[in-house]
């Protein structure tokens, strides 16, 4: 038992520590200047049902990124030359899964055992005698089981604007995944938002990136991002 403890400790230390692979579909439209050089920017005011600490902390993902290629938030009381608009959606898609067991069903697939012999949760003898294995919501006569899987579809969208208007940049990360937290996808989606900026206008992409699963950031230093 000792040995068997060990091993399960060991596959659970394998299991939580393996990185996540979060694919999105990317597809940006720009028409980026080649000689714009002010690159301040600030946020768009998010609507009042919208203004939460989990937008906020998504901001600061997108503020992280836009840096790296050379952005700069504008300070309070600055006049910004660019505004930078985010929004994000969650959709949780149930998935009716029927799976057929063949120790599922007959004899114990309906309230009476069908004929002697071993099945998922013992023995039966009599053909006419009641099973009190029986589930009515689980189980039937054809020893098909039916589960509900939730798939979670995201999006993420980032725009880029000058402030008189002119629009420069506008990307739309989509994703979906069986990762019910959506704090544990974001920072890819968001990296995925900008990888290869600006880019080719119009052209839909997959990107790849790698999450470290105990501190939900990107994992540094490693080659994870792979558009195709």
């Amino acid at each position: 038992m000792r040995y068997l403890a060990i091993l399960a400790t060991a596959a659970v230390m394998l299991l939580t520590g393996c990185a996540t692979t979060i694919r999105s579909d990317v597809t940006a439209f720009n028409a980026w200047p080649a000689d714009l050089q002010a690159k301040t920017y600030a946020f768009e005011a998010p609507r009042g049902v919208d203004d939460t600490l989990e937008y906020r902390s998504y901001q600061v993902l997108v503020s992280n990124e836009l840096s790296k290629l050379g952005f700069q938030q504008a300070d309070e009381g600055q006049q910004p030359n660019l505004m930078v608009g985010m929004k994000y959606l969650t959709i949780d898609q149930p998935v009716r899964v029927i799976r057929e067991d063949p120790f599922m069903g007959a004899p114990w697939g309906s309230p009476y055992w069908g004929r002697p012999g071993y099945g998922r949760y013992g023995w039966g003898y009599s053909r006419w005698a009641y099973s009190p294995f029986y589930d009515p919501f689980r189980y039937n006569g054809f020893g098909v089981e039916e589960r509900i899987r939730h798939q979670y579809q995201r999006q993420l969208r980032v725009t880029i604007n000058t402030t008189s208007g002119r629009k420069l940049y506008d990307v739309t990360v989509q994703n979906t995944s069986s990762v019910a937290a959506t704090p544990h996808v974001m920072p890819a989606l968001v990296q995925s938002a900008f990888t290869g900026f600006p880019g080719q206008s119009g052209v839909p992409r997959r990107v790849e990136i790698t999450i470290d699963p105990k501190v939900d950031t990107v994992v540094a230093g490693q080659p994870a991002v792979k558009a195709n």
